[in-house]
């Protein structure tokens, strides 16, 4: 039997993006943001209040990173999503993560994160408080990949956030094969 909720946009999985960038004295700042997707092959669309210190940021800079937050992470990831910048100006020293500057771009690179984009501003609507960021380098640790070189997600065990039970969880298990299993419908 289905059951019918009240209207909410229920997209899983929601990807716990950590959202870097530096202040006008090159002070790192970093902040959680779950409502970010791909919306071109290499750019991102991140939906960002104004009020925060890391729109500030990249609004001035022109550039911010992505890291792809995981298990190991979890913890300090809230973190930075629960505190403010405005209010505490040196958040990230309680995090003991790991900053260095991007080989890019003008924003810090969280080591502790083993996938991080590297972005240029393209564009931030005010109306709709949406970021889109040019991906210009991806930076990534090798423990991670796959002898092949790619991407293994069961490695990387991203974080994904789900509002409604305010939880964090990761990806499961590789279920089918993208482009070769509906082939057998044909």
């Amino acid at each position: 039997m289905r059951k019918n909720l009240k209207p909410k946009a229920y997209i899983y999985p929601l990807p716990v993006l950590i959202v870097g960038t530096y202040d006008e004295n090159g002070v790192p700042d970093a902040m959680n943001a779950a409502w970010g997707t791909v919306c071109d092959t290499a750019q991102v669309a991140i939906c960002l209040s104004a009020g925060h210190k890391t729109v500030k940021n990249l609004l001035k800079s022109g550039a911010f990173t992505v890291a792809i937050a995981d298990a190991k992470n979890v913890a300090a990831a809230d973190y930075v999503g629960l505190v403010s910048a405005n209010k505490e100006p040196n958040k990230l020293g309680k995090t003991n993560w790991t900053i260095k500057k991007g080989s890019f771009v003008n924003a810090p690179i969280i080591e502790d994160f083993p996938l991080v984009l590297e972005c240029k501003l393209v564009s931030y609507d005010t109306d709709t408080e949406i970021c889109i960021g040019e991906v210009v380098n991806v930076s990534v640790e090798e423990d991670v990949l796959d002898v092949k070189g790619k991407i293994d997600v069961e490695k990387l065990q991203p974080l994904c956030y789900a509002s409604e039970v305010r939880g964090y969880y990761t990806l499961g298990k590789k279920v089918g094969n993208a482009f070769s299993d509906g082939l057998k419908l044909k």
